[in-house]
């Protein structure tokens, strides 16, 4: 807008221009948000992750740029977006902090000890809260929340000192990008803990039951070296290199309270281990019955606690679903270990060099039929137990929707 004034008039005041003015125009500016960040929001919202806006800005923009990447809309809860400014935030005491604090997506006009105020309300309440900033003022609450987030690049030296995390590419989606990378490391975790207990508790039950049985040892100190150090190495290891699973980013997150070893996960290493138990050491009983050697024995006691292993790891791939359902061919590191690994049996066992250190004897055919049999079933063991499990869970499904209130 403008206003024509006499050409002698050198100062103007705030009267001059207070009225009388002709429009020449309406300049907009926008700052959309980024598209991969809609996606962000939605994924989050998907795993079970609560976006909340806390912002300095207006009240009715943060509300709708909340409503355009999806924070709070009715597609997550089924209710209206709730906002709530920092003013209605001073008249809250904490307890009903803690109360809207878990209603309200967006927190609008917010000072800094408001955001300080609203991640301890949500502790309260039992979340775990992550807190992203880049100004000096966020600092505080960057270093109240279980993980601050820091801008890498528009941040200050103070926030990101107070923080636990940098985002290098001031991208929201990086977040989710996190989240999801964590946890893909800890479900491979998981995996590799409960692949490779078995065969501690197996190893140790076997020498037990000979030491308690008074008879020769189906495997020697060497030997359990042998074992530990090449299946960790070429089948544990590629176990890491799992690809993400399917519906990683479905999953609610896991209470942390929660113990890494669940009573199922624990009743299935107990199935690997007796199998591996009862094959190995009855497999070398019956080996020496049939007139073996005892080196073709412990050859045989050895092929089989590898063989579980080998078989095992494929079962291990996937804790819920079977190896077919998450693709044999995916994850290529493991096939290349789990090939050399048979070749380095086929060595140990054939050697001539490898027999004399490692105390082993060639072995006939029929025996590896036995062999492969033993970790066959192991792998059948587990993947009925996952079938099993997952029909129950699609009983209950049904149940739990019906006994659901309206």
């Amino acid at each position: 807008a403008c206003r024509r004034v006499p050409s002698e008039q050198r100062q103007l005041a705030h009267e001059d221009v207070a009225s009388g003015l002709t429009l020449l125009g309406l300049q907009c500016m926008i700052d959309p948000p980024r598209s991969e960040a809609i996606k962000a929001v939605h994924q989050c919202r998907t795993a079970g992750i609560s976006v909340k806006m806390i912002t300095g800005d207006h009240l009715l923009t943060a509300k709708a740029i909340a409503g355009q990447v999806g924070i709070g809309s009715a597609g997550s809860s089924g209710a209206e977006l709730v906002a709530v400014s920092g003013r209605d935030i001073d008249r809250l005491s904490d307890a009903e902090l803690s109360n809207e604090a878990e209603r309200a997506a967006v927190f609008a006009r917010v000072a800094p000890e408001q955001k300080l105020r609203l991640v301890q309300a949500l502790q309260a309440r039992g979340h775990v809260v992550a807190m992203t900033g880049d100004g000096v003022n966020d600092a505080p609450a960057l270093k109240q929340a279980d993980i601050g987030i820091a801008m890498g690049i528009s941040g200050t030296d103070v926030a990101k000192g107070a923080a636990d995390m940098l985002l290098t590419d001031d991208n929201f989606a990086s977040i989710e990008a996190a989240v999801e990378e964590g946890r893909n490391v800890s479900a491979n975790l998981t995996k590799f803990i409960v692949w490779t207990l078995p065969t501690n508790f197996g190893e140790g039950l076997v020498l037990l039951a000979a030491i308690l049985m008074g008879v020769a040892l189906p495997i020697l100190p060497v030997q359990v070296l042998y074992i530990n150090m090449f299946t960790a190495l070429l089948l544990g290891l590629f176990l890491v290199f799992e690809p993400k699973e399917h519906d990683l980013m479905e999953l609610p997150p896991r209470d942390p309270k929660m113990p890494l070893m669940t009573g199922a996960l624990m009743l299935r290493i107990a199935q690997v281990t007796l199998v591996m138990l009862v094959g190995t050491f009855g497999l070398f009983l019956w080996e020496q019955e049939r007139g073996a050697s005892l080196a073709e024995a412990r050859t045989a006691a050895i092929n089989v606690i590898v063989m579980v292993e080998t078989f095992y790891l494929f079962s291990c791939r996937s804790l819920t679903r079977s190896m077919f359902s998450v693709g044999v061919f995916s994850n290529r590191w493991l096939l290349i270990g789990v090939t050399a690994m048979m070749a380095s049996q086929l060595a140990i066992t054939y050697a001539p060099m490898a027999n004399r250190l490692f105390h082993t004897a060639p072995l006939a055919w029929d025996v590896w039929v036995r062999v492969i049999a033993i970790g066959a079933l192991a792998y059948a063991v587990v993947e009925l137990e996952k079938w099993i499990r997952f029909r129950l869970h699609r009983r209950q499904l049904p149940a739990a929707h019906k006994n659901k209130p309206s």
